[in-house]
């Protein structure tokens, strides 16, 4: 992992320099009379190419920028958005792993000098490498297969550097996912780090969760075996990864991992009183009896008291229609403030946020990319009644963590194309909709 601060700049700066001059060159190609389409076509390509390149290989934060982002994806418009799908489907899971000595030193420093004599065997080849860390397939020493966690030297350093040059260039990385506010998001990426860089504090987080769903026929979560600050060893699992349900899964797979999904992310604050809040693909998959294994708890929410009335109850309001009361009840819980220049109509904020809730409005709904498109473009476009009304609108500290969950979610349920019963999940877990 590139570690000086001067040179991770240099590459991250590599992305917005590169846009600028492909687009450079796709104007002058039209000048001479290239056909449009191809030109943009080769320019998404190009630059999907690039994003890939930088933000995988650097790891850190930049490449944990690159996976949040990779869930938004079925915002992007089809015309351009197949490109900056397979670059992005590829942060969810893979990143090029660090030497096999490099990972023994950090298991000897992590487990100590004999840290071998634990283990039966150790595959030093990582069968997966991502953002911070990558992991390893091993058997315990009790002869339970398990999977080994193994962080970057470095990583730290590297995940607080990305974030703050990628807040610098957050106005260039809107353009990949239009309708996602970016700055946001690596403001609560990087709020948040400190926690994902502890992986006692993830052992621990993935104990509460293993033992709240242990016998769950719907979930399952990997029970941990030991920890330490950089290393954490649970068992291991296989399954079908939810990328490749993506891409290639039948109707029922696709409707039952949507299902297992929400279902999950809406009991756990009851069931747990936390909320996994690292929703990409690369984190879930689907196991022969059907159930979903859910895996990386570096990032969670605490919410001993479930999941807030108030946010229930504003999907009531909207769903009925009752414009007025839900403009009182956003101000009385600071979505609206009241230093606000121009505040907000009743009306107006009503049509923004009703589109939102149509998944309610029947027994099931088709979570499509091309409603997922349609909200994206219809907050973004800068003409329209919506996106002014936006921008009216504040997220409070205490609802950002959980919006940004529920829209990483709903844009995987995009990216399954899944039909589930939403309502009814929404009545049964979601507290204030209901009444």
């Amino acid at each position: 992992m590139p570690r000086k601060t001067a040179a991770r700049t240099a590459r991250l700066a590599s992305i917005p320099l590169g846009v600028a001059g492909r687009a450079v060159g796709g104007w002058g190609k039209r000048l001479v009379g290239q056909n449009a389409e191809q030109v943009s076509a080769e320019l998404s390509a190009k630059t999907a190419e690039q994003l890939f390149a930088v933000l995988g290989t650097l790891k850190g934060g930049a490449m944990k920028f690159g996976q949040a982002l990779s869930v938004f994806e079925a915002a992007v418009p089809s015309e351009m958005a197949e490109p900056y799908r397979e670059a992005l489907t590829k942060l969810q899971s893979a990143a090029p792993p660090m030497s096999a000595q490099t990972t023994r030193r950090v298991l000897a420093e992590q487990l100590g000098r004999r840290w071998e004599e634990r283990f039966t065997s150790f595959d030093e080849v990582p069968a997966a490498a991502a953002s911070i860390g990558q992991v390893h397939r091993a058997v315990w020493h009790d002869g339970r297969v398990v999977a080994v966690k193994v962080q970057y030297p470095g990583a730290d350093q590297a995940l607080m550097s990305d974030l703050r040059q990628l807040q610098r260039f957050s106005k260039l990385f809107q353009a990949v996912v239009p309708g996602t506010e970016v700055k946001p998001l690596l403001q609560e990426l990087s709020d948040r780090m400190s926690e994902e860089l502890d992986y006692r504090a993830e052992a621990d987080n993935q104990r509460a969760f293993a033992k709240a769903f242990a016998g769950d026929p719907h979930v399952l979560v990997p029970k941990v075996l030991a920890s330490s600050p950089k290393v954490l060893i649970s068992e291991w699992v296989d399954g079908t990864p939810l990328s490749s349900v993506i891409r290639d899964g039948s109707r029922e797979e696709r409707d039952q991992a949507g299902l297992r999904l929400a279902e999950f992310h809406y009991s756990s604050p009851a069931r747990v009183g936390r909320l996994h809040s690292d929703p990409h693909p690369g984190n879930f998959m689907l196991v022969e009896d059907g159930r979903l294994c859910v895996i990386d708890f570096g990032a969670v929410a605490h919410l001993p008291d479930g999941l807030p009335p108030a946010h229930g109850r504003m999907m009531r309001l909207a769903l009925d229609g009752q414009s007025r009361e839900l403009l009182d009840l956003l101000r009385e819980e600071h979505f609206i403030r009241a230093d606000t220049r121009q505040q907000p109509e009743a009306e107006h904020v009503y049509a923004y946020l009703a589109p939102f809730v149509e998944p309610l409005e029947a027994e099931t709904f088709h979570f499509t990319r091309r409603w997922m498109q349609k909200q994206a473009m219809r907050v973004s476009n800068m003409r329209g009644q919506d996106f002014r009304t936006g921008r009216t609108l504040n997220l409070p500290p205490q609802y950002l963590l959980l919006h940004r969950v529920l829209g990483g979610s709903t844009g995987i349920l995009c990216q399954l194309d899944a039909e589930l019963p939403v309502r009814e999940l929404i009545t049964r877990w979601q507290p204030g909709f209901a009444a």
